[in-house]
């Protein structure tokens, strides 16, 4: 049996890499990418809400200035057919130039008409392209408070193994003293979250390469307390 702290600092190790784990799981959570997707996906519908309500807008405004230039021609023609039909004017040249100038009034208004039936008639997709933007949105939202309520359960109900993983791996840590504590923390920072490891076969577990006979000869020999450090990877070694 190897020292006792040995023993404790590769339990440490042990709920060190499931705690590690569980962070990576934490922050791999499928609703966490869903959730990502969702946002870029309603910024994007958004958008396109923003372009449909400024064609719209722009639409709008060009009906409305058709609209009064008709109403502002259709007074200038019945003003002018009010003269025309009054009695009050006789002379038939007068009477010509009245009529010409009537027709050309009722031909501007059915212009400016038939431009506002255009209008209207184009108005007609971008609103209902708006309607189904607007119902995409609705549901995007609704995707994403679902989502939101996944992530935090998932997060949380993680975040309660990792308090259980603390607590346990504190138990040990205090059974290890605090330089090889300290040592170790070091090391897993360096050789990707494995600072201890254990030999097998007169191979290291951590990079599974095999100690010189020196080294393990050394292991043997090392006293409580004491810690061999692989020549290959760094490691601290149980025996």
């Amino acid at each position: 049996m190897s020292d006792p702290s040995l023993e404790a600092l590769l339990e440490v190790q042990a709920h060190d890499l499931v705690i590690d784990q569980l962070r990576h799981r934490r922050a791999t959570l499928p609703e966490r990418a869903a959730l990502s997707a969702q946002s870029h996906t309603l910024a994007e519908v958004g958008r396109r809400l923003d372009d449909n309500q400024g064609q719209a807008h722009e639409l709008e405004r060009r009906q409305r200035r058709l609209e009064d230039e008709t109403e502002l021609v259709v007074a200038k023609a019945i003003d002018s057919e009010g003269r025309l039909y009054s009695g009050t004017v006789t002379a038939p040249r007068e009477l010509q130039a009245l009529s010409a100038e009537v027709e050309g009034l009722r031909r501007r208004q059915r212009g400016f008409e038939d431009e506002v039936l255009e209008v209207m008639e184009a108005r007609e997709p971008i609103e209902a392209e708006r309607a189904h933007l607007a119902g995409e949105e609705q549901n995007l939202r609704a995707e994403g408070s679902r989502l939101v309520t996944l992530l935090v359960a998932g997060e949380g109900e993680i975040d309660g193994l990792i308090a259980a993983e603390l607590v346990a791996r504190e138990r040990w840590a205090q059974e290890v003293p605090a330089d090889l504590l300290n040592t170790y923390e070091r090391l897993r920072l360096r050789l990707g979250g494995v600072g201890v490891a254990r030999v097998d076969a007169g191979r290291c577990t951590g990079c599974h390469l095999g100690l010189s006979a020196v080294e393990l000869d050394n292991l043997r020999r090392v006293g409580a307390g004491a810690a061999v450090r692989h020549e290959e990877c760094g490691r601290i070694l149980v025996p």
